[in-house]
């Protein structure tokens, strides 16, 4: 009897040292601290090759990292292991996630659930993480194995800190905040739960909440390095929703990131972070500091030529954007987002734009087009990006081109822009068919630009200018019943508005009635001299008009 009670007394103290070893590295992840984690990891690995499960975490920190190849050496080794080799199946399975083989994970999780006893919940918890955190989230699936966690054992406070993950991640508020308060209650040391209430008022636009719920984080532990990465992605939403406090929160927003780089770590794949929060706040100076420094620690990492790339355009150098980005993409193991094609495009265009911005090397704009054709069929929302490109090429005055790129953006109607693209597209044809140098208008793309001015009028019946627009657009096509209609059609309008709007707009009147009797002339001479009349009426010298009532008597 003493022998047994001896002998179980050991094996319990046995499997809490073995659970306690990897406690701090457990901490350290939770912390993104993920360097420390790896290093603590690996030590573990090192005095106990047995333990599969910290092979399991280590691999997860590398699939987080984007590194799948040491990913899968450590799930493959855990998977030999005496102890706790079944959890490397779940990282096993969130690879086969990653690769949308939903059959072959499915499969990996069924042998891990299988032989698990009723309150093992933690096998749970990674197995909905692993649905959480694959390439393409699937939330539902992990709320459903959460669920039956929940059921199991209610007072887990890891299983409700997943679900108020899975609930958030699935859009449901009201849930994601239940499971986070039952978590914190439960475990008062779960310090990410209370965090994780700051970014639900984050996701509710309620800043000055968030910014209140992350500062009593911090009173529990001002060393909590992710709290001050939410407050300067809290910092930067609040900049970019509320653009009169741009200047100053957006400050905010990289001191909190700094912060929290300097309670995490200054590796590669942290450095890559601050890298995309960089993006983000549209700080390219310091991305291109940032990016140069990586280059340095790891000149082989393809990622890096990304933000040379995005940070030499932005500063003017468009050799080296072109020569980074195109290496980028042409490298197999890189993995290209929309993005990526939008800077290639705007280089090609850039580097084909002429000094004074006014025309552009048709084979560079054909190139710089066709990528941003790509970006577009990645990610249809890209199309949202396309208007401030395109913008800047109408304000250059290179109309053709500006064209090019409000054509490709009105290919998504869903797009936020598509009102006001689909009128730049229209004007950009128009002027492009007005310049001095044109021997004949271009009836094809002139057609496209009655298209666009259509778009604009059926989207906003009251925007005025589509109408003159597409009367101009009309008169070019030599369409004269259509030009006379929309003329017409612009002057009901502004009258509609009033006789302040009427006043504001004399010499586009003059324009309208001088052109609808020009196109009744032959039909309705009496109407004609009607129009004529009136556009004299408010201006008596007006040329056209005397001219025109002589020819007509």
């Amino acid at each position: 009897m003493n022998k047994f009670k001896i002998f179980s007394v050991a094996l319990v103290a046995t499997t809490i040292a073995k659970a306690q070893d990897l406690e701090p590295a457990k901490k350290a992840i939770d912390a993104e601290q993920f360097e420390k984690a790896k290093s603590l990891l690996k030590s573990v690995i090192q005095a106990k090759p047995t333990n599969g499960k910290a092979d399991f975490l280590l691999g997860t920190i590398y699939l987080k990292q984007n590194i799948a190849d040491s990913a899968s050496i450590y799930f493959q080794k855990g998977l030999g292991a005496t102890d706790g080799a079944r959890f490397n199946n779940i990282g096993l399975g969130q690879m086969d996630l990653d690769a949308n083989n939903k059959t072959a994970a499915q499969a990996k999780f069924d042998l891990v659930m299988k032989d698990l006893k009723k309150k093992d919940t933690e096998e749970y918890v990674y197995i909905a993480r692993a649905y959480m955190n694959a390439d393409k989230p699937d939330y539902k699936s992990a709320i459903a194995v959460l669920t039956k966690a929940a059921v199991a054992n209610p007072n887990d406070a890891q299983v409700q800190l997943a679900l108020g993950d899975a609930y958030y991640g699935d859009k449901n508020q009201n849930d994601s905040y239940v499971a986070y308060r039952n978590a914190y209650q439960l475990d008062n040391t779960l310090i990410r739960a209370k965090m994780q209430l700051g970014v639900l008022l984050k996701g509710a636009k309620a800043y000055t909440e968030a910014v209140k719920a992350y500062n009593e984080v911090i009173a529990i532990n001002p060393n909590y390095g992710p709290v001050y990465r939410e407050l300067a992605e809290t910092y930067y939403l609040w900049a970019n929703n509320i653009p009169k406090t741009y200047d100053e929160n957006i400050q905010k927003a990289l001191s909190f990131y700094e912060k929290y780089m300097s309670l995490t770590d200054h590796s590669i794949t942290s450095r890559m972070r601050h890298a995309d929060f960089l993006i983000l706040a549209k700080d390219y100076k310091a991305l291109e500091t940032e990016a140069n420094a990586m280059k340095q620690l790891d000149g082989v990492n393809p990622r890096i030529l990304r933000y040379l790339g995005y940070s030499a355009y932005e500063n003017g150098n468009v050799d080296v954007a072109l020569k980074s980005l195109q290496d980028y993409i042409a490298n197999p193991s890189s993995k290209v987002i929309p993005r990526d094609y939008l800077y290639l495009g705007q280089a090609k265009i850039k580097k084909g734009t002429s000094t004074d911005g006014k025309s552009v090397d048709p084979t560079q704009l054909a190139a710089g087009i066709a990528d941003l054709k790509k970006a577009v069929e990645m990610e249809p929302l890209a199309a949202n990006e396309l208007n401030e490109i395109g913008k800047k090429l109408y304000d250059q005055k290179a109309f053709g081109a500006a064209a090019a790129v409000f054509e490709v953006a009105v290919s998504n109607p869903n797009s936020k822009n598509y009102l006001l693209d689909n009128f730049f597209l229209g004007n950009a044809i128009y002027y492009d068919n007005t310049r001095k140098d044109v021997a004949k208008p271009d009836p094809i793309a002139l057609q496209k630009a009655d298209t666009a001015f259509g778009n604009v009028i059926t989207a906003s019946p009251t925007t005025q200018d589509a109408y003159i627009f597409r009367a101009r657009t009309n008169r070019l096509l030599e369409k004269d019943d259509m030009m006379a209609t929309y003329y017409q059609q612009y002057i009901d309008v502004v009258t509609a508005k009033g006789e302040e709007e009427v006043a504001k707009n004399k010499a586009k009147f003059i324009e309208s009635y001088n052109n609808i009797a020009s196109a009744l002339a032959n039909t309705d001479k009496a109407k004609a001299k009607e129009l004529l009349n009136k556009t004299l009426a408010l201006d008596p010298a007006n040329e056209y008009a005397l001219q025109a009532i002589k020819l007509l008597k």
